[in-house]
């Protein structure tokens, strides 16, 4: 009786490691040998690292020079042909993806080429900061209309192209909900209208003679890593102070805010805000004030961190002026 072969696999660690800088969010980027930026990346060695998350913090110091403080593991990334080129007979990649916290790091990183860049520049229709982005109107959902409308009656899913246009892009009604990152990404990948979808030779973008510039694509599946971790973020800022994984040991209110804001890609109601931190009682004042604003001198706050001992779910259940 014949044994089937099966296709060895191996495990690497992806990180989407996020910093926030001068009111971005910034992620660290990595670019490869084919010109493209991706996340840092590096195997699991199980004769060297006991654990995922202590071979992610090994090979992200050795690489980068970082020493990473908030880890989270996110999903398994492990769909047929992330990896490969045409061709491969090679071993099968899996990651496991993870989302880090860090603060920016002055002078060069160790990995040659490894730079921090702004998310949005990756996702340009998530930052509502200022409008709508211009891109959804005016690239985005006409083309996503013309393909939701060449859906044919057999479509098995729940929730017709249509629908689910509607619903995460926030048309007719439905509200912009900041979480649904990696929906908006699945479905233009769907649509074929984003550069990793003519990669993976999906006939939707295959059949498409130009695509819309819909923000830098990465290697690999990397985007659809980086969209998980981010819609992972915004939502753990609900339930979990994750934020101050991101801010110096002393801050002022108003970065406080910037800095919740860049993450959600939505503008705050200033006042509804510091009342919202005030009800929470996630910082208190530490009794000095701040020189460096550029105005008249603002209190410096700090986490009170005995809030994760009195409940369950300390966070920022911010809502947006939109």
């Amino acid at each position: 009786m014949s044994e089937t072969l099966l296709t060895p696999i191996e495990i690497g660690l992806t990180a989407a490691i996020v910093a926030i800088e001068n009111h971005e969010p910034l992620i660290l980027t990595a670019r490869g040998a084919d010109g493209l930026a991706g996340l840092p990346f590096g195997p699991f060695d199980a004769v060297s690292h006991r654990t995922f998350e202590i071979g992610l913090r090994a090979w992200v110091e050795q690489q980068a020079g970082l020493r990473l403080g908030y880890v989270e593991q996110l999903y398994t990334f492990g769909d047929r042909g992330r990896h490969a080129e045409a061709g491969d007979t090679g071993a099968h990649m899996v990651s496991i993806g993870y989302l880090a916290l860090t603060r920016p790091v002055d002078g060069e990183l160790a990995a040659n080429g490894a730079s921090f860049a702004p998310w949005y520049r990756f996702f340009p229709w998530e930052d509502w900061r200022d409008e709508p982005p211009a891109i959804i109107a005016r690239d985005i959902i006409p083309a996503l209309t013309k393909w939701a409308e060449e859906e044919t009656p057999e479509t098995t899913r729940a929730l017709p192209r249509k629908d689910r246009v509607r619903f995460y892009f926030g048309l007719d009604g439905a509200p912009w909900d900041e979480e649904r990152v990696l929906d908006r990404y699945e479905l233009l990948y769907e649509a074929g209208l984003i550069e990793e979808a003519r990669r993976d030779g999906r006939p939707a973008a295959l059949a498409r003679k130009t695509l819309p510039p819909l923000g830098t694509s990465m290697r690999f599946d990397h985007r659809r890593i980086l969209a998980t971790a981010i819609a992972r973020l915004r939502a753990k800022l609900k339930y979990r102070p994750v934020v101050f994984e991101l801010l110096p040991a002393e801050f002022t209110l108003t970065e406080l805010q910037h800095t919740v804001e860049a993450i959600s890609g939505r503008h705050l109601h200033k006042q509804n805000f510091r009342r919202l931190v005030e009800m929470e009682a996630l910082v208190e004042p530490t009794g000095v004030m701040s020189t460096q604003t550029g105005g008249r001198p603002a209190a410096l706050y700090r986490f009170r961190r005995e809030v994760l001992q009195e409940r369950p779910a300390p966070g920022l259940r911010v809502r947006s002026r939109r």
